[in-house]
């Protein structure tokens, strides 16, 4: 079953949302990892807002592995607030 995570990163910016892509290999625009539908970010009053869609919890959390490992090296240091929701359906680009 597809899942919503939902992660809040209090204190986050664009400038290290977009390093820390960069340094896993990913291009805005461009594929996601294995697993991970979509996903779309936005700045909020006191940090981010991430939210992917993923084919699975298990796929979430191993990438969820993976992210974390460079997040603090760009600077992200406080975990993010994640909450996940069972997806009832999802579009894809038409």
């Amino acid at each position: 079953m597809a899942i919503a995570a939902v992660r809040t990163f209090r204190g986050g910016t664009l400038e290290r949302y977009d390093a820390l892509l960069a340094r896993l290999g990913f291009e805005p625009g461009g594929p996601g990892p294995p697993g991970g539908l979509f996903s779309w970010v936005a700045a909020t009053d006191d940090g981010l807002l991430v939210t992917g869609v993923w084919q699975s919890k298990r796929a979430f959390e191993q990438f969820a592995t993976e992210f974390g490992s460079f997040a603090a090296e760009v600077g992200v240091r406080e975990p993010p607030r994640i909450t996940f929701h069972e997806v009832h359906s999802y579009l894809t680009p038409g």
